[in-house]
């Protein structure tokens, strides 16, 4: 039984086969269009065999869009059947400029011989071009009711019958002619036609695109329909759906996760804050790293250990890696000029990605999103925080540079646009740089910088340049001010760019402590939250080492006013490193709110003469006696981890016996200074405990 039902199921695939052999794929193009092209990269992909009709034909079908037409579609297909002689021949006839195959040709024959009919057409839910014929369709017990003639599969006599009536003209609808042959009942029974309701055959996304999700399967995408549970062989933007199709024609069949290879170039060309971490967000960008060629352009010694650090670390992930660095003495101009080059002769290069250092990413699907545009050349739209500055221009001057648009404020509020420049981050289609940009001095100008040049040569080309704000993609950096003579510069960077110093250095919990209350007491009048991140402390422990003169302990200490110091610490002040006015920066940015909080009634505005960082080792100096602080509240923030990094340490108020041992780095703790909480540090017994330390209001 067992052989006889693998022997069943072996003679139908060899029926298949066979089926497949006599399968002819009919479309018409009178032109070649970028849709066009995507539907027979499909088509080639899945081995069916296609004849192209009406090729340099003039196209007089009238525009589907405002009214209905398509004649000369029926006319070509009627004249090429008459010239078809075999009698087994499938034919599936079906648009081109909006499709693309899901599957092959033998799930499609499959699906087509269990229609049990010869002639089977895509539906629709809804009724075009003339809704008074609605009554007159058949009932159907599930799915769609009505035919699209978009596409159709069928046996060669069945369809030579079907269109041997037709006398229209090339502009009269194709889809009203198909539609009053298969609601005449005699006609639908001689031809033998049926709907392939369910779209297991067929997916018109023309009032069904809320039914379609894409499902991902290992090696390729389908189209689901999940309204009726069925994975369509065909995929059809007809009507008004084209930016859809483009959507699905992204990933369909594998264009996408599989097939689509990328490259992204990332340029340095000056000191630039928060290098590493635009490195890690190129790590979290969605695609797929072994379809990424990387190529790096850095001009900056500074940033080379950054470089060196990631392609390390990362570098054997990519499918390809190429760095030019200082040492190479390469202008901007030439280093892009090669970079096109290597995308253009490069035939897995799909797509290339221009990203200057600057830009911060924070929409990891950004290269699905522009990809899924279908624009030869998109750039998200980014912007600089608090400054009417982004990466396009929406004008130019007589002489190619930048002049003031009419419309620049309502592009950068929302849309898709054409504009005339685009910097700083865009994805063009590798296909561009095979065709109308095959120049390879693309970048090269006597006069004008390589941006402008690009671009003046893509206009030139009558190439269309697009900026999108339909996400929200990120934002480019401040880097005029950025200064390199610290260990890590970043911390600099509160004046410059606050949000990314905020999102590098303050705790990721800082902002629920009002919402949800992320406040403890340990002790009475002593609040406990987090504030510094991880790396915000080890920046600054960091730093501090670097500079390295910890004072000695002393009561003696001209670093202070009075020049005498009652409780000694050994330390180092902020503004040995100058980061005085920085640290009061932040103390009035996230210290200042949580304390009118807590101290009903007392509003600070955290002026302080003394904050440093402490050391506390063994040998050195463990613990500090007990004393009150010459401040109105004093900040204390643990800058390592107890039992971890050391062991003992802590604080203990004496008035109310309360101890604390602060385990959690990053976490600060905030009490008066004067009268009411005398305390001591606590010994520290083993290891380096640090703390940073500010008396706030004196």
């Amino acid at each position: 039984e067992k052989e006889r039902q693998n022997s069943g199921s072996l003679c139908f695939t060899v029926v298949i086969s066979c089926l497949a052999e006599k399968l002819l794929v009919v479309t018409v193009a009178t032109k070649e269009t970028d849709g066009f092209r995507r539907f027979m990269r499909s088509a080639k992909h899945f081995n069916y065999t296609v004849e192209v009709l009406g090729a340099g034909e003039e196209w007089k079908g009238g525009d589907y869009m405002s009214a209905p037409g398509g004649g000369q579609k029926v006319r070509l297909l009627k004249a090429a059947l008459e010239q078809m002689k075999t009698e087994d021949l499938i034919i599936l006839f079906i648009d081109s400029y909006d499709v693309v195959f899901a599957s092959g040709p033998k799930e499609l024959l499959k699906k087509f011989q269990q229609a049990k009919h010869k002639v089977v057409f895509s539906s629709e839910s809804l009724i075009w071009p003339d809704r008074h014929l609605e009554d007159k369709h058949p009932y159907v017990k599930e799915g769609n009711r009505f035919l699209g003639s978009g596409g159709f599969i069928g046996y060669l006599p069945n369809i030579k019958k079907m269109v041997a009536d037709w006398t229209g003209e090339d502009n009269t609808s194709d889809q009203l002619f198909f539609t009053r042959t298969y609601i005449d009942s005699d006609k639908r029974k001689s031809i033998n036609i049926t709907l392939d309701t369910k779209c297991r055959l067929f997916q018109n996304l023309h009032g069904a695109l809320d039914e379609v999700v894409l499902k991902f399967e290992e090696g390729r995408v389908r189209a689901r329909n999940v309204l009726y549970d069925t994975l369509p062989v065909i995929i059809h933007g007809n009507g008004p759906t084209k930016l859809q199709i483009n959507y699905l024609g992204n990933y369909i069949p594998n264009t996408w996760t599989f097939e689509t290879g990328c490259t992204v170039y990332i340029i340095e060309s000056k000191p630039t804050p928060f290098v590493t971490v635009f490195f890690e967000r190129l790590l979290t960008l969605k695609y797929p790293k072994n379809r990424l060629n990387l190529f790096i352009y850095n001009q900056e010694a500074h940033h080379e250990p950054h470089v060196s650090t990631f392609l390390d670390k990362h570098g054997s992930l990519y499918q390809n890696v190429k760095s030019i660095g200082p040492d190479e003495e390469m202008d901007k101009a030439a280093a892009y000029n090669l970079y096109f080059d290597m995308c253009r002769n490069n035939e897995d290069c799909d797509y290339l990605f221009s990203l200057d250092i600057e830009v911060v990413i924070k929409n990891e699907d950004i290269l699905k999103i522009l990809i899924e545009y279908n624009l030869p050349i998109v750039a998200p739209m980014i912007t600089r925080i608090g400054r009417l500055w982004s990466n396009f221009w929406g004008a130019l001057s007589a002489d190619g540079y930048y002049a003031r648009s009419e419309d620049y404020v309502d592009i950068v509020q929302e849309g898709v646009w054409n504009v005339p420049y685009v910097s700083n981050v865009y994805l063009v289609k590798a296909s561009l740089l095979r065709s109308e940009l095959q120049e390879f001095d693309l970048f090269t100008s006597k006069i004008l910088d390589p941006d402008m040049a690009f671009c003046h040569n893509v206009r030139r080309k009558g190439i269309f340049m697009y900026v999108t704000n339909q996400h929200t993609f990120g934002r480019i950096l401040s880097t005029e001010n950025y200064q390199t003579t610290h260990l890590h510069n970043d911390l600099w960077q509160i004046f410059e760019n606050p949000v990314d110093w905020q999102e590098r250095y303050i705790h990721e919990n800082y902002t629920l402590i009002m919402k949800n209350k992320l406040i403890e007491t340990p002790c009475p009048d002593v609040y406990w939250f987090p504030l510094f991140s991880d790396v915000a402390c080890n920046h600054i422990v960091e730093e501090m080492e670097n500079f390295g003169e910890w004072s000695g302990g002393a009561n003696t200490d001209k670093r202070i006013q009075g020049g005498y110091e009652n409780v000694p610490t050994i330390d180092i002040h902020m503004n040995q490193i100058n980061y005085e006015k920085e640290w009061q920066k932040f103390l009035v940015e996230y210290v200042a709110p949580i304390t009118e909080k807590m101290y009903p009634g007392y509003y600070t505005k955290c002026s302080t003469p003394l904050n440093f960082v402490v050391k506390y080792k063994p040998d050195e100096q463990p613990l500090l006696v007990p004393h009150h602080d010459a401040s109105t509240f004093t900040i204390n923030i643990a800058l390592n981890r107890k039992d971890v990094d050391y062991q003992g340490g802590g604080c203990r108020f004496l008035r109310y016996n309360c101890s604390i041992q602060a385990p959690r780095k990053g976490w600060a703790l905030m009490h008066p200074g004067r009268l009411t909480h005398y305390h001591e540090g606590l010994p520290t017994t083993a290891g380096v405990r640090y703390i940073a330390v500010s008396f706030v209001d004196p």
